[in-house]
């Protein structure tokens, strides 16, 4: 065992002790990743993608990314692109081309049909609706079928009809023999074939029949050869099942895979889940599966989060056995934390108020040479212009400041971040009593970099020059749920309407520089990231990623 990982998680603990007692060497390792493609990747299947992928590359073993698409009627070759894509990008990459759980369709079906010849599966008549109603209840067992009784022969006879469609979807389904009285629901002789009769999307053939989730998966695994089926714990209650069905298959029972589940990830005022996330997309309450405000990896992708912020989330978070909702704002610690040495900082007025600088020469426009990251002098600098009449944020002034309010106000003196200092002198208001307009003073002997050691201002603002600020728009987006509590049933009533706002902003001119789905930070107000899909030519939008402040902070490491 690896001395620096002996507690590092149970799971590896449990590789650990399989590589000890010589049941694998490190390389025979094998674990995968099965996504549904019934809908996009989000940030719970990061954690179970990362965990799977990080495992089998620790030991050197392999890593395959199986689509799991054994129900077509829910199930689209975009969905398949989409997770390719998205698992791409976060860094996951599979061993080996994708497999298909579809491409084991034949393979299934003989290994029902010895299922069928050991009397562990029959062909039942019942309606959906009967099979429920006789399943039983948690205090009371389940009644038997009154097809379970039928022989082999029977049975055989039957499925064939099945696989050939000579029966209507409904008409029936192949179960598991199993125990009707079980404690466990899922043992009690599960569905394992239905009828659909329609095309699949990757194998193009029209199958009358397919299998059931908990039948295929564990023989998908067997027949790909992983050692360690990695699950969330959802699927806890389904392991007796996926243990039932590789103990009866002769190719299987030797040396079957063993599943082993981890807590999942969730994360508080965040919409987890494809059904929930499929509905938002389907009434237009969001604008599809990567809309920025979801946290689907192609909507996070398109806010602005980095592969490297959502790896070192994840492995912060760790991997345990008991579910927990993760705060948020740890995430976007991560996201902060990744973008603050490898962004531009630019000056942005999200909300302008006009500043006229009575004393600056009229028709002068000077470029102020500005660091582009004050933290990384390595990203150089840029020239800024500065004339007599710029726009501040209008949460920058206030005519009744509260006390430590240390930005500008009638008589006060501030910096203009990389310019001057300046003085408010007067005030314009309109008929309501609001503030359109403010005149300052300036004083030339302030300027940033001159060396200046005269008096000193508490407070630094930003700015951009009236005349050559660049209009753009942006999204200032914020949780899509407006708190904690989120009930399934009326999800919809949670949602947030002011989730999404839009504004016009004004940028200093080296805005221009900066291109599609690149990172930026707008100084004061955030980092923001160029949304290539909703910009147009010549008109930029940007979706706010992460404020600058943070509720959460690390842990302190123990000394």
């Amino acid at each position: 065992m690896d001395e620096t990982r002996k507690n590092s998680n149970f799971i590896l603990n449990i590789i650990d002790k399989d590589i000890e007692e010589k049941k694998y060497k490190p390389e025979e390792i094998i674990t995968r990743f099965p996504p549904e493609p019934n809908g996009y990747l989000h940030i719970g299947h990061v954690k179970a993608a990362l965990l799977n992928y990080n495992i089998a590359k620790l030991f050197g073993g392999k890593f395959n990314l199986r689509f799991d698409d054994t129900n077509p009627s829910k199930e689209d070759k975009d969905y398949v692109d989409s997770i390719i894509s998205d698992l791409d990008w976060l860094g996951v990459s599979p061993s080996d081309k994708p497999y298909y759980g579809s491409s084991y369709f034949p393979q299934m079906i003989e290994y029902a049909k010895e299922l069928i010849n050991k009397g562990l599966a029959y062909v039942d008549d019942q309606s959906t609706e009967e099979i429920r109603e006789n399943r039983g209840t948690l205090k009371e067992p389940g009644k038997e079928s009154p097809y379970r009784d039928r022989t082999p022969e029977e049975n055989r006879q039957l499925f064939e009809k099945m696989i050939e469609g000579e029966f209507k979807p409904g008409e029936k389904v192949l179960r598991a023999k199993i125990d009707m009285a079980s404690p466990n629901m899922n043992l009690r002789d599960p569905v394992i074939y239905r009828i659909l009769d329609m095309k699949h999307h990757h194998t193009k053939e029209n199958y009358h029949i397919y299998p059931m989730y908990d039948y295929a998966h564990p023989l998908e695994d067997a027949i790909e050869g992983v050692t360690h089926s990695l699950c969330t714990l959802e699927f806890e209650d389904h392991r007796p099942l996926y243990d039932w069905v590789l103990a009866n298959i002769d190719d299987f029972k030797e040396k079957p895979p063993v599943q082993i589940e981890f807590a999942k990830l969730d994360l508080n005022n965040t919409i987890i889940g494809k059904r929930f996330i499929k509905q938002l997309v389907d009434e237009g309450i969001v604008d599809g599966w990567d809309d920025p405000r979801l946290a689907t990896i192609s909507g996070l992708r398109r806010r602005g989060y980095t592969p490297e912020a959502l790896q070192k989330f994840c492995e912060e978070i760790g991997i345990s056995k008991s579910n927990s909702t993760v705060d948020k704002q740890m995430l976007e610690h991560f996201v902060r934390d990744d973008l603050k040495d490898k962004t531009k900082r630019l000056n942005v007025v999200l909300n302008p108020l006009k500043v006229e600088i009575t004393n600056y020469p009229e028709g002068q426009t000077e470029l102020l040479e500005i660091e582009t990251n004050m933290d990384n002098p390595e990203m150089g600098k840029h020239k800024m212009p500065f004339s007599k009449n710029i726009y501040i944020e209008k949460s920058d002034f206030m005519l009744e400041p509260p006390k430590k309010f240390f930005r500008l106000f009638p008589g006060n003196e501030v910096r203009l971040r990389g310019a001057y200092f300046v003085k408010c002198t007067d005030v314009i208001q309109d008929e309501n009593g609001e503030v359109i307009e403010i005149k300052c003073t300036y004083d030339p002997e302030t300027k940033s970099g001159s060396g200046f050691k005269g008096r000193k201002v508490k407070g630094t603002i930003h700015w951009v020059d009236a005349n050559e600020a660049i209009p753009i728009k942006v999204n200032l987006l914020d949780d899509l749920i407006k708190d904690d509590t989120f009930d399934s049933e009326n999800f919809l009533n949670s949602i947030n309407k002011n989730s999404k706002i839009t504004v016009t902003a004004l940028a200093e001119p080296e805005i221009k520089t900066v291109k599609p789905d690149e990172k930026v930070q707008f100084i004061r107000n955030g980092y923001f990231n160029y949304d290539s899909k909703e910009s147009q030519e010549n008109e930029p939008v940007f979706n706010r990623i992460v404020e600058l402040k943070s509720g959460w902070r690390p842990p302190k490491k123990e000394k």
